[in-house]
């Protein structure tokens, strides 16, 4: 018995360094959701990943750093997904690259308690604030970017007038962040399915026949 523990002990110290890291990642992503930023300790992280505070302390050295680990990981996750479907050439038109950013948007993974928490915690705490700016800002100029240039095509394939692609960018995502906030605040009240609908018919009625109908909510 005391070999067999002394294999398992053995396995898990001779996990990769980015299964570790991926393992912390997570548990504070948890921790985060259950008790708000303020409330993650070391200590909280490493018993919900179940690992050692010397472990812990090994990859990331301070709770700050994890911190700002985690919230790198939850954005960079996002952005690469929504970068891949903006610029993926595979798509036919503007209604099915629309339909599959909507889709992403308010997926189960996109939606994800958790990840949603990190990034309600670092805008809601004032002090935490300028942190998640410098993470987030250059990301978010990229996705606001790529998003002005899929509407550009909306607006010059429908030949429409009067419509500002910069703001139907900037009003859309700031859409999508209160619906999200919605969707973890008061899941009862706003599923993911009406957050997506009520996305839709945003940019349905901004981009007439460019936008397929979609599913009812």
């Amino acid at each position: 018995m005391g070999s067999g523990e002394d294999n398992t002990a053995g396995r898990r110290r001779a996990q990769p360094r980015e299964v570790r890291r991926d393992q912390l990642i997570k548990a504070t992503m948890k921790c985060i959701a259950e008790n708000g930023l303020s409330g993650v300790t070391m200590a909280k992280v490493t018993k919900t990943a179940g690992l050692s505070l010397g472990i812990a302390n090994l990859h990331f050295k301070s709770k700050e750093k994890l911190l700002l680990a985690t919230l790198d990981s939850v954005t960079r996750e996002y952005n690469e997904g929504q970068s891949g479907i903006l610029t993926d050439p595979g798509y036919a038109t503007i209604p099915d690259r629309i339909d599959a950013l909507l889709a992403f948007d308010f997926s189960t993974q996109t939606t994800d308690k958790s990840k949603l928490a990190v990034w309600y915690a670092f805008l809601g705490e004032a002090k935490s604030r300028p942190t998640y700016l410098a993470s987030c800002s250059r990301q978010d100029v990229k996705a606001e970017r790529l998003l002005t240039s899929l509407f550009e095509q909306a607006l010059a394939d429908g030949a429409y007038r009067n419509v500002d692609p910069n703001l139907l960018a900037a009003g859309y995502i700031s859409l999508v962040d209160g619906l999200w906030l919605n969707v973890l605040l008061a899941p009862r009240r706003l599923s993911r399915k009406k957050a997506m609908a009520a996305a839709r018919q945003y940019l349905a009625n901004a981009l007439p026949g460019q936008v397929n109908p979609g599913e009812k909510a």
